[in-house]
């Protein structure tokens, strides 16, 4: 049972964290990225909520049943891109944050693969999805799909 409806307990905040949603949508970084960043760092977050959104996102916006299955694999799979490969990388780095952080390496690739414009919406779609999570596992958010 969910704990908290957030939307209507603090609503200015959660106002605020929509304006950004929406931010990142409008931005310069590929859907499909934000498609699979969204996925992987929830994957990671555990926040079935939102892994159950983001695949239903991610299927609508064209992406394949197989490719979704890759994703908990992604390095090993053909099945991405190398740009997709260096966001999933940093995503993760970034989602983990041990004590190396993101290493000059996973940046060196995300520099490699995206202008700096797109930089910033990875940077800003990781850090915003984490958050949701981090709200999504805590109150016990149900996924639609029971």
């Amino acid at each position: 049972m969910q704990r908290m409806n957030m939307a209507e307990v603090a609503p200015e905040v959660y106002k605020g964290w929509v304006a950004a949603e929406i931010a990142i949508i409008n931005g310069p970084l590929d859907a499909t990225v934000r498609h699979l960043v969204k996925l992987r760092v929830s994957q990671l977050n555990g926040c079935l909520y939102c892994i159950d959104m983001h695949t239903d996102e991610a299927r609508k916006a064209g992406e394949t049943d197989l490719r979704l299955a890759h994703l908990t694999a992604w390095w090993e799979s053909a099945q991405f891109t190398d740009t997709e490969k260096a966001a999933l990388d940093y995503a993760e780095a970034a989602t983990r944050l041990d004590r190396h952080g993101v290493t000059d390496e996973v940046w060196a690739a995300v520099e490699k693969h995206f202008t700096e414009g797109e930089r910033a919406g990875l940077v800003a779609v990781t850090a915003q999805i984490n958050m949701w999570n981090r709200l999504g596992v805590p109150l016990h958010m149900e996924p639609l799909h029971h």
